[in-house]
């Protein structure tokens, strides 16, 4: 679903990691690791297509969810509306009722997107990132302002995810349980400039 043949990040004329090989497979699931400012983000938009590597290739035709800290959910809308209208541009309007569920929101359907809480919030993007259908996740701490209980939820849609034939590309500085997902530890990727000091 995707590859990462020796890609090397840059951003803003500094190289953040470097070589970095991995390749995510149906049901299959990688975790990032790695201080801030490493580059987990930046990993992610790679992955995304959103950045181009500065070296090495990305590839895989899989269709993309990306998950950011910013859920581009219109806040005026009632939540199952907000939902809706970026699930129909994915062809995907019937996953919307599974997706609120996945993520305990169906009492929230009707509730303005304004109105909901950091962490009622945060699960409503992930909601649209399960809405979208598509096979391959791209997470950028997801776990940002949830409790246990809704990190338990997150676990639980990725499993199923997974189950189904889905893959995880998950970028996170909180524990996370990911059943033998690769691991990619950025700290292990820097560029040989900076390992040398």
């Amino acid at each position: 679903m995707l590859t990462f043949d020796a890609v090397t990040c840059v951003r803003g004329g500094r190289a953040l990691f470097e070589s970095l090989t991995f390749t995510l497979e149906q049901g299959g699931a990688a975790l990032v690791t790695g201080p801030n400012g490493i580059g987990k983000s930046s990993l992610i938009r790679l992955a995304a297509g959103l950045l181009a590597p500065a070296a090495g290739r990305i590839t895989g035709d899989a269709p993309r969810a990306l998950l950011t800290d910013q859920a581009s959910l219109d806040d005026e809308l009632p939540l199952a509306r907000a939902l809706a209208f970026w699930a129909r541009l994915d062809r995907a309007v019937d996953n919307v009722a599974a997706a609120l569920d996945a993520l305990a929101l169906a009492d929230l359907a009707d509730i303005p997107v304004r109105l909901l809480s950091t962490g009622q919030r945060r699960r409503a993007a992930i909601a649209r990132v399960i809405a979208s259908g598509a096979p391959l996740w791209l997470l950028d701490e997801p776990a940002n302002g949830l409790d246990s209980a809704a990190l338990g939820l997150l676990e639980t849609a990725i499993a199923t995810h997974r189950a189904s034939g889905g893959a995880v590309l998950v970028a996170s500085h909180t524990p996370i349980t990911l059943p033998e997902a690769i691991a990619i530890d950025l700290s292990q990727h820097l560029p040989q400039l900076e390992r040398a000091t």
